[in-house]
């Protein structure tokens, strides 16, 4: 192991960072993307230094493949565009940088500094950017070119010894940003570390915290947790420490008040493995609509019982704000477990408005049927263009 230093006023050095070569942090380089790897070399040719930096670094470190890649560097978002003609820059507040390589991105940041506290979004040093992080395990800093890891704050140490250990002090991590709380769980139940006791009780202390957080922070939060193939494990541990009912406060409620729900629910998010979001969405809601929704059709028609459930749904999720094609297409695989094929709605996402009334077809038949609306609509629309020809002077078909 090496060591980075720095020097100070009076000229001696002081040690800042360890340095561990292949040999000692024993990333498979093959794991590392090669888009991520392209990125890096090229802003290191322009002379900017720059890292894969995060979960990714971890997961390395443990012996797995990212799916994800992040980079940080001291190239401005600005600078980053110009060297990558298929970038685009995101954000307001604090600029990022995603380079596209058709479906995959992968998002560059800018070093940032701590000079106006620990929100602070101005530029800064890779010194100052790691004390931005907020937990060890994930302020490691990797250059797949020189193939080395840099620590600035014991994270390799961390990893080894299976521990989640914050960067930002206690005081401070969770009032700066009440998410972290439910990072440092889904950090643990990711990799089976350790929550030091210290840090659970701030958790549980802060944990009305999260009551302020926005819905869509929240439902990305719930997005990433269906989505993991460790989503039980994480909502079991959610629900301990008190977080699960700021994120899904019925089923935290249900929980406790129906027999048997919360065995049915854990088992849903037992079987959940990176599914498309329909089918993750469709687990989330399942036990919940298979108590209160209407499936035998005794009194209602197919297309009531789909809105009653779409609004039953919409509000059992709540404060998570899925797209409205998701939550359709997720009571459609409902339905269809049921025995009852639900059309395909078409949705304005921008729109508050009820969602339309699905209509019912047979599952015979090869495809949905065309509104009755929609033949005058087409006959018209025919004529107009008609019309427009013939003044054009164009002959008419």
């Amino acid at each position: 192991m090496r060591f980075r230093y720095t020097t100070e006023e009076n000229g001696k050095p002081v040690k800042k960072a360890a340095v561990y070569t292949q040999d000692e942090h024993k990333i498979n380089f093959s794991d590392v993307d090669s888009h991520a790897v392209h990125v890096t070399e090229r802003l290191q040719a322009a002379g900017f230094e720059t890292y894969i930096v995060g979960g990714a670094v971890r997961d390395l470190i443990l012996g797995k493949k990212p799916k994800d890649f992040d980079i940080a560097t001291t190239a401005s978002p600005g600078k980053i565009k110009k060297i990558f003609r298929n970038a685009r820059i995101i954000g307001r507040r604090f600029r990022l940088v995603h380079v596209c390589f058709g479906s995959k991105i992968i998002e560059v940041s800018t070093f940032r500094s701590i000079k106006d506290g620990p929100t602070s979004n101005t530029f800064g040093t890779i010194e100052e950017d790691v004390q931005r992080r907020d937990f060890s395990l994930n302020a490691l800093f990797y250059d797949p070119l020189k193939q080395l890891v840099v620590d600035y704050v014991g994270g390799m140490n961390d990893i080894r010894k299976h521990l989640i250990r914050p960067i930002i002090a206690l005081p401070h991590i969770f009032t700066d940003d009440p998410v972290r709380m439910i990072r440092a769980v889904k950090y643990g139940a990711a990799t089976d570390f350790k929550i030091p006791l210290s840090l659970r009780l701030r958790i549980r202390k802060h944990s009305e915290l999260l009551a302020g957080v926005s819905p869509s922070r929240l439902t990305e939060e719930i997005f990433k947790i269906i989505h993991s193939p460790h989503a039980r494990k994480i909502v079991e541990d959610l629900d301990a420490l008190g977080l699960y009912i700021y994120l899904q406060p019925r089923a935290a409620e249900l929980f406790k008040t129906m027999p048997g729900f919360k065995a049915r629910y854990l088992k849903a998010m037992g079987a959940l493995n990176g599914e498309a979001p329909g089918e993750a969405l469709t687990a989330l809601i399942r036990d919940y609509l298979e108590d209160t929704a209407d499936w035998d059709g005794s009194q209602y028609p197919p297309a009531e019982r789909y809105k009653n459930a779409f609004i039953l749904a919409r509000k059992f999720v709540l404060p998570m704000n899925p797209p409205r094609m998701e939550l359709d297409n997720a009571l459609r695989l409902l339905f269809a477990e049921h025995g009852v094929t639900i059309r395909k709605t078409r949705f304005h996402e921008h729109s508050r408005r009820a969602p339309r009334q699905a209509v019912e077809h047979n599952e015979t038949q090869a495809g949905p049927a065309e509104p009755e609306s929609a033949a005058p609509k087409k006959q018209a629309s025919n004529k107009r263009r008609q019309r427009r020809r013939k003044k054009a002077g164009s002959p008419t078909v």
